[in-house]
């Protein structure tokens, strides 16, 4: 059986935050919710999260989630003494597949190919994840023999000069038998120069043990980044943005610039998709096929057809865009907005829960919501759906073919009948009928021998 073990009990004192350092954000996700989704990626029988400083806010970010067990430690005494924490909950067949493998909550972007590695070279012992570093400073250094098995893992406050100048280091992450670990963990101390309990002493128990020790290197340099500061954590997320990056334009996404894209969730893109700069992805956004999307735009949680536009400085959250549609510049979708194929939604234009039906076009300054809008309607400027009363929301229903002229206001619940005209200025509180010109203006008048005030002296 497969336990996978989360080590999210530090303080994060560098963050400068009273956040566990666990819940500060890697492209719009918790760093733990990362490990969390690589850790459900290889199908484990049991994850157990080991959490200390800022327990009951990581628990209550993570209690929704019944694959999540959680182990406290406090006081913190060191890695090995936090795994212990997590032995009453780890589960076992008796067999010798029976495996743990320890992960760490600040090291959010290990990728699942890299823990089916690990795992693949665990063969008959146990096997920890290595990394070699130009700089190594700080790392605990892998120790090897002649015939280059690993004998120990020596931390680098512990670590003799010599020791110091090896270039492989430890990760932490490692798998290992889930019986053997058992019986390693009890045999640890904390004779060091941090008195703490290292998980990595039961490197030299295995060996002691006659246990092989293996190594395994990541797939990408990135994913064992971890982070510690405000500073690591703006370096890493521009790695990340990076890599994902890198994935669109090798599936054919055209991005204008990609050190200047943000995703924070999933994007999927058909073919011929082009991305503008400084545009940010949030949730999950699907962009069909010749989609082009507009400089500085944020769409979030939002379904848009082939061959849509969505102009600069839009926003689009909760929502769904037809075919060949045109969305802004500076408009915004809010949840609930349906925007059907050919549809026109222009400049300084909100819609929210409202359907905008197929070829109907909202180009300037206008408040759609709770609207119901048929096929080919106008809206003009300044028109306002007036949708609550200040308790209640209510309906407004426009048919097809409707012409609402400039500066209409819909006091809703109200109909506009199908190829209705509303005259400019119109304040709509019954039904407008099909068909007719339906108009409420007082009569214009001129006043003879008017004249604007004058400042007194």
């Amino acid at each position: 059986m497969l336990n996978i073990v989360i080590l999210a009990a530090g303080l994060g004192k560098r963050m400068q935050s009273d956040l566990p350092k666990v819940l500060h954000p890697v492209a719009g996700k918790p760093m733990l919710g990362h490990v969390l989704d690589t850790a459900r990626a290889v199908g484990p029988d049991r994850i157990v999260v080991v959490v200390g400083h800022g327990s009951d806010k990581v628990i209550a970010d993570f209690s929704g989630q019944d694959d999540v067990q959680f182990a406290l430690q406090q006081p913190q005494r060191g890695t090995g003494h936090a795994v212990q924490q997590a032995l009453p909950l780890l589960v076992e067949d008796g067999s010798e597949q029976d495996v743990t493998v320890v992960l760490y909550g600040d090291v959010p972007l290990v990728q699942p190919e890299t823990l089916r590695r690990l795992l693949e070279a665990r063969a008959d012992g146990m096997v920890v994840l290595t990394e070699i570093l130009a700089d190594p400073t700080g790392y605990g250094r892998i120790v090897r023999d002649g015939s280059g098995r690993v004998t120990r893992i020596v931390e680098h406050k512990d670590a003799s000069a010599g020791e110091r100048e090896i270039s492989e280091v430890n990760t932490g992450i490692m798998a290992m038998p889930t019986a053997r670990l058992r019986d390693w963990l009890s045999r640890i101390d904390n004779d060091n120069a941090q008195g703490e309990y290292y998980l990595t002493d039961v490197v030299g128990l295995s060996v002691r043990d006659g246990v092989p020790v293996y190594g395994a290197h990541p797939v990408a340099g990135w994913e064992t980044a971890g982070v510690n500061s405000r500073v690591q954590q703006a370096q890493l997320e521009r790695i990340w943005q990076a890599e994902q990056a890198r994935r669109l334009l090798e599936q054919g996404v055209t991005l204008a610039d990609p050190a200047r894209f943000d995703l924070r969730g999933s994007l999927q893109c058909g073919r011929d998709v082009f991305i503008d700069v400084g545009c940010v992805f949030e949730g999950r956004v699907r962009l069909a096929d010749g989609v082009c999307v507009g400089p500085h735009c944020v769409i979030r949680d939002a379904d848009v057809g082939a061959g849509t536009r969505i102009e600069a400085f839009s926003h689009v959250q909760d929502a769904v865009v037809g075919e060949q549609a045109q969305i802004g510049p500076f408009a915004r979708l809010r949840p609930g907005a349906d925007v059907g194929d050919q549809a026109h939604v222009g400049n300084f234009v909100e819609i929210k829960k409202t359907r905008l039906g197929k070829g109907s076009k909202a180009n300037h300054l206008a408040y759609l919501g709770d609207a119901r809008i048929g096929e080919r309607v106008n809206i003009g400027a300044g028109t306002i759906t007036c949708n609550y009363d200040g308790v209640n929301k209510s309906v407004t229903v426009i048919e097809d073919d409707a012409f609402i002229g400039s500066d209409s206001q819909l006091v809703a619940p109200v109909t506009v009948g199908k190829g209705a005209t509303l005259g400019a200025g119109t304040t709509l509180t019954g039904n407008a009928p099909a068909n007719r010109l339906t108009i409420s203006r007082t009569r214009q008048q001129t006043i003879e021998g008017w004249s604007r005030p004058t400042k007194k002296s």
